[in-house]
């Protein structure tokens, strides 16, 4: 690997949505480093963490209709049963549930955690409750995805946090994704549920640090049971 090459791999592309949030916070910078070095260097940071927050990188996807893979970045906070939004029309029984919370510091691309056709898009208003509470899947504000895959119904939900007020989607109902695409982001700070069938065996635990797109939450015809974990 050449030099130019490592210098290359050192920075991260940063998504389109960002730009003008970036630029709002380095006219803001420039606008008080007029009137105080101190409010300029504040200014300065909060810069450095918006080009951070947009950071869009290369992420390697196992290609495997078995796998699930996260969503998203962020710590694993549930693993189990739980009944998917009504508007998703999936019905009243439960499924198994993934949730992934990300931080104001994560990487909030959101992937697609499997492939197939997306055949509805479903957006809800509702509260900021903090992401991490196990109530904000039915009352916080979110954005559904129900993709037909190889393996049954799949839903994927983006809800938005406390810190978090605005949900983007710029996937299309009837259209077909891949597993691992992006299909959208939250700013700032929030969680993507994924909603498998009973069948589907969970391949990690709650605590866990996710990678969007390259973590193995579950498996379709494993024969393990859910793994025991340790801290350490």
């Amino acid at each position: 690997m050449s030099l130019l090459d490592s210098v290359k791999n050192t920075f991260v592309p940063i998504h389109r949505e960002g730009y003008p949030f970036i630029a709002a916070f380095g006219a803001a910078t420039l606008f008080l480093g007029y009137f105080s070095s101190i409010l300029f260097w504040i200014g300065l940071i909060l810069t450095a963490w918006c080009v951070y927050f947009y950071r869009d990188p290369e992420r390697v996807t196992p290609v495997d209709d078995r796998l699930v893979v996260s969503p998203a970045d962020g710590v694993i906070s549930a693993v189990g049963p739980a009944v998917p939004p009504s508007e998703l029309g999936l019905g009243s029984g439960e499924m198994t549930r993934i949730s992934v919370f990300m931080n104001v510091f994560s990487c909030h691309i959101n992937r697609a955690p499997v492939r197939g056709r997306i055949t509805r898009i479903e957006h809800k208003p509702g509260k900021f409750l903090n992401a991490e509470l196990d109530k904000a899947s039915a009352e916080n504000e979110r954005n559904g995805l129900v993709i037909d895959s190889p393996n049954g119904t799949i839903a994927a939900v983006q809800i938005a946090g406390f810190v978090a007020r605005r949900i983007v989607c710029w996937a299309d109902a009837g259209g077909s994704i891949a597993i691992g695409e992006r299909f959208g982001l939250i700013r700032f700070g929030s969680r993507v549920d994924v909603f498998l069938p009973s069948n589907a065996v969970p391949r990690v635990a709650v605590g866990q640090t996710a990678v969007g797109g390259e973590t193995v939450l579950a498996e379709f015809g494993g024969t393990a049971v859910t793994p025991l974990v340790r801290i350490s």
